[in-house]
């Protein structure tokens, strides 16, 4: 039997740095961001809060060069762009 770890990792919208790889209106269905690779993996959960509301909830789907992508096709609030 195979045992597998995940975790959540949450960000505060207004100090987090990501980049929006794919959008619908406006708003970012799948981005990149810097991680530490030794820490996160493919499978961690990301939750990006904006006061009480959650912005954006995603999987962590891989991980290139340093950073992570994932993705929210469905109830991203998150503004596309980079920021």
């Amino acid at each position: 039997m195979e045992v597998a770890f995940c975790q959540t990792l949450s960000f505060n919208a207004d100090t987090f740095e990501y980049q929006s790889v794919s959008s619908d209106n406006g708003n970012a269905t799948i981005i990149k961001f810097a991680v530490d690779e030794k820490q996160v993996s493919p499978g961690d959960v990301v939750v990006v809060l904006g006061g009480d509301e959650i912005v954006f909830h995603g999987i962590i789907g891989k991980i290139e060069n340093g950073e992570a992508y994932a993705s929210d096709p469905k109830g991203s609030l998150l503004p596309a762009g980079v920021q």
